[in-house]
């Protein structure tokens, strides 16, 4: 059996945990024999944890493409998020009870001004209800258990965020607007003197905001959101989650569970696996020649001198064979190339 290393990447849907979704892939894998069975199994890996309430790209690595697994794990990731302001909850989502509530709303002048404060390296408390382990056990278990857990301040770095979308509520002026069109389409019109529709209220309160965030790893989108909320006197939770991109990955390259399911029925698998250097696109590649693949192989080291045609590149590069086969993931550390994760292709 030919062993498929790569990556699929799946838009995955609620309410399905990321180990459940691994789950699918071996699923799927077995019944179309390609999965193997004890030495010869296939190993399959996620490249980033994502909540059963989320949506969107998770990474899922076949074969040699598990040992890229951690680096995908600290790669940045973008996610669009709604706020539902008003409502604080003790899962900060949706799923959890109510803990806190406020009458107040902003505006979105207020919401444009605030974000810069949590643009940059920002400091968060996680979430209770996180996978984060406290003295060997997961902080959701305590949590559920009733354990009054104390979450510590981590450093993360928010490196853009924007506003995607807003739902607002109606002012005096906007309700006046918006009786005033539904008589423009009955079937009496407004009587001449009726003048303009009334102008609508500068004080446009936000009852829930959608952004964007491009994050550093270790960032908790539901804390984010917390965050933002109190920071504009209210209260506020995450309603929506999804994912849009994890390392070089994005929702172009991702495909629906039926489509993962296609391949349990019999579709080749080769129209939905990306390869493995399809991870590492943001570092350069190299190819060697069979001695220097060989060596590099062995976990020997090379002189960078000696590779034809000099990379000149300083850190981590993708060494190759033949024209792109992946030998190892390389660095170069004061001109003495290293292995630092070997491909077994």
């Amino acid at each position: 059996m030919e062993k498929s290393h790569g990556w699929i990447i799946l838009d995955k849907p609620l309410e399905l945990g990321s180990t459940q979704a691994v789950g699918a892939v071996k699923r799927n894998l077995r019944e179309a024999g390609l999965l193997g069975k004890g030495k010869n199994k296939l190993k399959v890996g996620h490249g980033g944890t994502l909540d059963p309430l989320a949506t969107g790209v998770l990474p899922i690595a076949l074969g040699e493409a598990t040992k890229l697994c951690g680096r995908m794990l600290d790669a940045s990731k973008i996610y669009e998020f709604t706020i539902g302001f008003g409502t604080e909850t003790e899962t900060l989502d949706v799923e959890g009870a109510v803990t806190e509530t406020s009458g107040h709303r902003p505006t979105l002048t207020e919401v444009e001004a605030v974000l810069s404060q949590f643009t940059g390296s920002i400091e968060q408390i996680p979430p209770k209800y996180s996978a984060l382990k406290i003295d060997g056990q997961r902080a959701y278990d305590l949590a559920r258990a009733g354990v009054d857990v104390e979450m510590k301040l981590r450093a993360v770095t928010i490196y853009a965020l924007s506003i995607s979308s807003l739902k607002r509520s109606l002012g005096e002026g906007d309700r006046a607007e918006a009786w005033w069109r539904s008589r423009e389409s009955a079937v009496t019109p407004p009587p001449a003197n009726a003048g303009p529709p009334p102008r609508a209220s500068h004080r446009e309160e936000i009852t829930e905001i959608t952004l964007t965030a491009k994050v550093s790893k270790g960032t908790y989108i539901r804390s984010l959101a917390r965050d933002i909320a109190r920071a504009l006197g209210t209260f506020g939770h995450v309603t929506m989650l999804r994912r849009t991109k994890a390392g070089p990955f994005t929702l172009k390259q991702a495909i629906s569970l039926d489509k993962l399911n296609e391949i349990g029925k019999g579709a080749d698998i080769k129209e939905y696996l990306l390869p493995l250097e399809a991870g590492l696109d943001d570092i350069p590649a190299f190819d060697l020649d069979p001695d220097q693949a060989r060596m590099l192989r062995q976990g020997l080291t090379l002189d960078e001198q000696d590779l034809i045609g000099n990379p000149a590149v300083n850190g981590l590069f993708l060494a190759t064979e033949n024209e792109g086969s992946p030998v190892a993931l390389a660095e170069i550390v004061d001109g003495t190339v290293k292995v630092v994760r070997g491909f077994n292709m």
